[in-house]
């Protein structure tokens, strides 16, 4: 089946790849979320969009906020496993991957696995934990599998992390490996709503009065269906001349002068998936040199760190971004 869009300038082109089913599942979750989420429209779509390229996010913002609602209300709109880790300074490794018990029945050891093993993690406060416990998370993050006394165990897919931390309360936190960072393909900024959305957002719970929010929000697609949708990201046309693009904006983070850390080539293919990801969710099955800037800033931002010159003068990687992203000619 072909599907057919309009352009702005009402010409008509013919999708090579039918992502009606995708478009309506997304539609359907922005609704479900819609529900109980007033406004955080970047959010949501950041969300969409980690799940589509098959990658983790990382959602950054003050408490009060909604970041932690809105991860569980998304892991919900999905009929996949779900699991909650809170992470404190005293939690082990053993506490999220599991650990091995011995059976006094059987004389031997068994394995009692974590909460880890399931499709969508949502880990609050990540950064609350010290390094050894988000060493566990290292090889679970990028390869999908957890090795335990020589035994490794491959995680059902989907498998995604969504983790949540506070940018401004430092005492009784660990800043994350760098390591770390580089594993999750969004870094998610989440802002203050508006006086309009802060207006609604009263107005919303005065009406529900104490009806549960998670009860709000059904199953929209199934493990097969996410499968299904990234395979059809993967498929998303690209032209060379946008690859690069892409390769040129990553490389000038390692030549920029601003920059004391430059992204690595995994910046490059997050960059490359989530464009497709734009681009599947805009009902295009082409990326467009747009799509690729709307991907740079909550793909590079964790991944480069500021000079402590331009630090102590305010400037932020957002900002350095930006300016590469106004500088580097834009291929059309």
């Amino acid at each position: 089946m072909e599907q057919t869009n309009p352009t702005h300038d009402n010409l008509q082109f013919t999708n090579r790849i039918d992502l009606t089913e995708l478009q309506q599942g997304i539609d359907q979750i922005r609704t479900e979320l819609h529900k109980v989420i007033i406004g955080q429209h970047n959010l949501i779509d950041l969300l969409i969009a980690s799940i589509l390229s098959n990658g983790h996010a990382l959602i950054e913002g003050v408490p009060g906020v909604a970041k932690t609602i809105t991860a569980k209300l998304m892991a919900k709109t999905m009929t996949v496993g779900f699991s909650r880790i809170q992470f404190t300074p005293d939690l082990m490794p053993s506490d999220i991957l599991g650990t091995s018990v011995f059976n006094l029945k059987t004389s031997e050891f068994e394995f009692k696995s974590g909460p880890i093993f399931s499709n969508i993690i949502l880990i609050d406060e990540i950064n609350r934990a010290p390094a050894k416990t988000q060493a566990a998370l290292f090889e679970v993050m990028e390869e999908r599998q957890i090795t335990i006394d020589g035994n490794s165990f491959k995680l059902e897919a989907p498998f995604l992390v969504f983790a949540t931390q506070n940018p401004i309360e430092q005492e009784g936190t660990y800043r994350l490996p760098e390591a770390q960072l580089d594993r999750f393909l969004f870094k998610i900024e989440v802002d203050y709503p508006t006086l309009e959305e802060e207006l609604q957002i009263i107005e919303s719970q005065h009406a529900r009065k104490v009806e549960n929010k998670l009860d709000l929000v059904s199953g929209i697609i199934n493990a097969e269906q996410v499968a299904r949708f990234q395979k059809l990201v993967q498929e998303i046309h690209i032209e060379p001349h946008l690859m690069q693009f892409i390769a040129k904006i990553v490389h000038n983070t390692r030549e920029n002068p601003f920059l004391y850390l430059g992204a690595s080539p995994r910046a490059s293919l997050a960059i490359l998936q989530a464009s497709k990801a734009f681009a599947a969710m805009q009902g295009r099955d082409f990326v467009t040199p747009e799509d690729v800037k709307r991907s740079a800033v909550p793909v590079l931002q964790h991944r480069v760190i500021v000079t402590p010159e331009r630090e102590m003068e305010g400037v932020n990687s957002k900002q350095v971004i930006n300016q590469m992203l106004d500088s580097i000619e834009i291929p059309r």
